[in-house]
């Protein structure tokens, strides 16, 4: 997998250690950053995507159809 390498400020990396509990600048991000994906991808699972939840409300504006 390719690598790549970005500076942050000290200080909200040693937050994310702190909260990872991970004494490793670079696993902390990388185990921040895996979790943030992985809720992303739960949150969407629970709640569907914008484009299912757009269509039965289109389908409420337009009114009964009348035949």
């Amino acid at each position: 997998m390719p690598k790549v390498n970005i500076s942050l400020d000290a200080d909200l990396v040693i937050d994310l250690m702190l909260l990872s509990g991970v004494r490793n600048a670079q696993d902390a991000v990388e185990l921040i950053v895996r979790d943030y994906l992985a809720r992303g991808s739960r949150t969407e699972a629970v709640t569907g995507n914008a484009e299912e939840a757009r269509q039965p409300a289109e389908l409420e504006s337009r009114g009964p159809e009348v035949e």
